[in-house]
């Protein structure tokens, strides 16, 4: 069949829920400030990519030749006010749509992965590079969430510091 890593993509899943194990509601929804993404914003846009990069991929499959679709990333968690969901279900459906996507990749031929439409970018990609790719984004976006976690205890420390009046 395929030549893709189908088991680094199921990862991503194992991968997130390590990164945020043990952190309190408070760190999953502090934002360092109102433009950048809480720890919570950020699995809820892995989880809208991922609903877009498997309607590109179905797309594709189907050939029907339209421009593969782009979404405004911060307008879709700030327009679904993502802060305000739970982790743990938006890693929930994360997980269901992972597994969904991993039986239909598991089917799919080396001609089938090398299908390809039109981004909107212009540029051709391919169902394999496709799914690499969305496993190399949710890697970004755990470094993020690292950072993210980083910040909140550097904010904390700092406010330990201070001086009591």
């Amino acid at each position: 069949m395929s030549n893709i890593d189908i088991q680094a993509y199921l990862d991503t899943h194992r991968l997130l829920v390590q990164a945020v194990d043990g952190l309190s509601e408070e760190e999953l929804k502090w934002k360092e400030s109102p433009v950048k993404w809480s720890v919570t914003e950020v699995l809820a846009h892995l989880i809208d990519h991922n609903i877009v990069v498997s309607f590109r991929i179905r797309d594709i499959l189907a050939d029907t030749k339209a421009q593969l679709p782009a979404f405004e990333q911060d307008k879709w968690v700030a327009g679904q006010r993502a802060n305000e969901s739970s982790a743990d279900n938006i890693l929930d459906a994360f997980q269901a749509l992972l597994s969904y996507n991993g039986i239909l990749f598991g089917r799919l031929t080396d001609a089938e992965l090398d299908k390809s439409g039109i981004n909107i970018k212009g540029e051709t990609v391919r169902v394999r590079d496709i799914i690499a790719g969305f496993t190399k984004h949710v890697n970004t976006h755990l470094a993020q969430i690292e950072r993210i976690k980083q910040a909140f205890g550097n904010q904390l420390a700092s406010a330990a510091a201070e001086p009591q009046q």
